[in-house]
This record gives C-alpha cells, structure tokens and sequence, in this order.
C-alpha cells in the first residue's frame, strides 16, 4: 500500500488527556483514528505524539493532512 486508505471525509473531534497517542496513517484502523496495528505490511507507520494536558483537537480522518495527525482542511480539496 502506497496511499493510505480514507478512513472518513472529516475530522474526528475529541478532547484528549495528558498522555502519549499514535494516530493510524493507514487508514485501516478499526479504532479510528487510533492505530491498532492494522498497518502491518503497509509500508506506513503510525504517527506518535503527545499531549500535554487536556486538549480539544481536530484529527485527521482522511490521511492526507499536510500537519499529522490533526487535520488542516486537506479532505475538502481530495478528488476523488
């Protein structure tokens, strides 16, 4: 798999907790937008990143955000 999978056309908004994530870049996942190990051969790797303390955030669903994990728009423009 060269091009991730489009798991949804929007976001999903959540408020995180303090801690350590790792966003699906597959799009695979059947814990989205979490990685759940579903990338295994794909040749695309999980994105990890931390918060800090408690945050409402924007992640992206379409695996083609130019600012991972969190969306930036992208999917309004994908043609598909």
């Amino acid at each position: 798999m060269s091009e991730p999978k489009i798991a949804a056309l929007k976001p999903e908004v959540l408020t995180l907790e303090p801690g350590t994530y790792y966003w699906c870049a597959c799009g695979a996942s059947a814990t989205q937008p979490f990685c759940n190990g579903a990338h295994k051969g794909t040749g695309i790797v999980p994105v990890k990143f931390d918060i800090t303390e408690t945050t409402k955030v924007a992640m992206c669903n379409c695996k083609h955000t130019g600012t991972k994990p969190f969306c930036d728009g992208t999917h309004k423009s994908l043609n598909l």
